[in-house]
């Protein structure tokens, strides 16, 4: 579990996040959405520690987060893990080492334990015999797959995932989606998604956060966002459909 509180942050003089307070829940899939600028990421960031915040509190379980000292957050980090937009493999390196890489920061694992826990994260995510393949001999969605095992490598307890369905076409994105969902129910982790994709959050959102423009403005499931009396909500979410519709419509010509 991931909670933060009354969490402000600025950036020369503007604020970007503006006291807001969320709990994120171990085995769930826990969304956060809002437009281009709302402060999404930045929030994402804060709560990862790639930002530092300018007031409020970040717990990982029982731990404050947002105070610990620089060894400290290591023994944290080891604990999560993060599936950045993009992917973001090393192109000079091949599947398995990519893979293999945070085994290598953070154990002293033998070579021959490492290469069974890769082939392990390879295999959960369905991806065998690729070993030695580098990223431009991957499609998009493989690429994906490959960073969720990069991910997942270490057993977290925390995963933190930047816009996983970005540039995948809409079948290979469900893909993308319910592997997340089956990887967090199955391990307990507690996962949290920053996305636009509305077709995610009606997917696998069972804690869904809106931001708009830094603060927290509606909080619900899926099941509750299509009945939400909520007008900037309902006007994101009209607006992430059509794009999407668009999106489709396009790819199929």
């Amino acid at each position: 579990m991931i909670r933060a509180e009354h969490i402000t942050k600025s950036f020369e003089g503007r604020v970007v996040l503006d006291d807001i307070s969320a709990v994120f829940e171990q085995g769930k899939t826990n969304l956060i959405i809002g437009q281009s600028g709302s402060g999404k990421t930045v929030f994402l960031k804060c709560l990862v520690g790639l930002h530092k915040i300018d007031k409020g509190e970040i717990y990982y379980s029982d731990t404050r987060f947002d105070t610990l000292s620089f060894k400290e957050l290591k023994a944290i980090r080891e604990k999560v893990g993060m599936l950045f937009q993009g992917g973001a493999l090393l192109d000079s390196s091949n599947v398995e080492e990519n893979v293999r890489l945070p085994l290598d920061l953070f154990t002293n694992l033998s070579s021959k334990k490492k290469l069974e826990r890769v082939n392990f994260c390879l295999e959960r995510v369905r991806l065998q015999n690729v070993n030695h393949l580098y990223p431009a001999e991957l499609s998009g969605g493989m690429i994906k797959r490959v960073a969720i095992a990069r991910a997942i490598v270490m057993n977290p307890q925390y995963l933190f995932c930047d816009e996983p369905n970005s540039g995948l076409d809409p079948m290979t994105s469900i893909v993308i989606d319910n592997l997340i969902k089956e990887i967090t129910e199955e391990y307990n982790i507690t996962t949290i998604i920053n996305t636009h994709d509305m077709n995610s959050v009606l997917e696998i959102g069972e804690h869904v956060i809106f931001i708009y423009k830094g603060k927290k403005w509606w909080e619900g499931t899926k099941h509750d966002i299509l009945h939400a009396d909520n007008k900037e909500l309902n006007e994101f979410v009209f607006a992430s459909t059509m794009a999407k519709r668009a999106k489709m419509a396009s790819a199929r010509r």
